[in-house]
């Protein structure tokens, strides 16, 4: 059932040229059952690892695991009530393709998520979130197979523990679950976030009459394309930092020293700093910016510092240096840690 020495490369949007140990791939949960039940039969005890759209993933050699890659299919209207409409999809469906059936169905709640790469089990995995909307604003449950066990369990909302990019799959319960499906609450009714960003602007340049979320969804991609490299022509994962969060004394200080230093409040009292500024800002010595900076195959993008791109045969280990020198340098010059968005394997 499982596939030695597998390769990866097409499988993981940084493009990295590694093999898994043990591969396979499953369409049901009976088939992930079956791989489980092989697996606990191996005679070595080997890690266990979920593969979804490979879009938030940096393999920086070949893993000695056994790698699962989640094709789960499937959307379905599983419940309805006053202003809400719930759909549950496979966790193996494309994420943006699922925004779109949402907005061919008028179902609002996901528009500002559109373009966002990989697969509809990572979401609430990350907390994906763009423009001012995140998962667990739109989430209801999400179905998981214990990866030793096979049980499956379900999650709600307070289950996850959502933070910001953050949930309870990516610490205590992380490569310890396969999420196999997820449930969204979807509005009847939009309620429109178009002042975070750009989005705005961007539907006064369309030159949009009537706003509607396949109006705010076509404005959003607009912007993606405009300053995010596709991952078919140029390997990147999207945005490798997350945006930091800092207190408010410390970014007065900083406004001080840095006027055009950007700075959002927070629900919890904190301010969001735009990692993307930090990195361009900064650089690899002085007067030089990491925004564009390339070495080798390894580089940032010249349109936004936050992503770290693979130009050709890149190996991982050097986007992962190149990712400390970057934080390094930005905690030299403005004192606050950059966190990784991307897993680093």
């Amino acid at each position: 059932m499982f596939t030695e020495n597998y390769p990866l490369r097409s499988l993981n949007s940084f493009h990295m040229d590694v093999k898994a140990r043990y591969f396979a791939a499953f369409h049901s949960v009976d088939a992930l059952r079956e791989q489980i039940d092989e697996m606990n039969r191996h005679p070595r005890q080997v890690p266990r690892m979920v593969l979804g759209g490979g879009s938030n993933i940096l393999f920086t050699k070949d893993p000695d695991a056994f790698i699962l890659k989640n094709d789960i299919p499937g959307i379905e209207q599983v419940g309805e009530d006053n202003g809400y409409v719930y759909l549950k999809s496979g966790a193996g469906v494309n994420w943006h393709s699922f925004v779109m059936h949402c907005i061919n169905e008028n179902l609002a709640g996901v528009e500002n998520l559109s373009l966002i790469p990989g697969n509809v089990g990572a979401s609430p995995m990350q907390n994906i979130g763009a423009y001012g909307v995140e998962i667990r604003d739109v989430f209801h449950e999400l179905e998981a197979i214990d990866l030793h066990s096979g049980e499956l369990v379900r999650f709600g909302l307070n289950d996850c523990a959502f933070g910001y990019r953050e949930s309870v799959f990516k610490n205590k319960y992380k490569h310890r679950f396969a999420i196999v499906s997820v449930t969204f609450r979807l509005s009847k009714k939009p309620n429109y976030h178009i002042s975070y960003g750009a989005i705005r602007q961007e539907l006064e340049a369309m030159d949009v009459q009537d706003l509607s979320i396949r109006a705010v969804s076509d404005a959003v991609i607009r912007i993606r394309k405009s300053k995010l490299p596709d991952p078919d022509q140029i390997g990147n994962a999207g945005s490798f930092f997350k945006n930091p969060e800092i207190s408010q004394e410390l970014f007065q200080s900083l406004l001080q020293q840095y006027p055009g230093i950007p700075g959002y409040p927070t629900t919890n009292g904190q301010i969001k700093i735009a990692a993307g500024w930090l990195i361009e800002h900064s650089g690899p010595s002085e007067g030089q910016s990491w925004k564009g900076y390339r070495e080798g195959d390894a580089g940032c993008h010249a349109k936004q510092a936050l992503v770290l791109v693979n130009y050709g045969s890149a190996r991982g280990e050097e986007i992962a240096s190149l990712s400390q020198r970057i934080a390094v340098s930005v905690s030299k010059k403005y004192g606050i840690q950059l966190e990784t968005e991307v897993n680093i394997i």
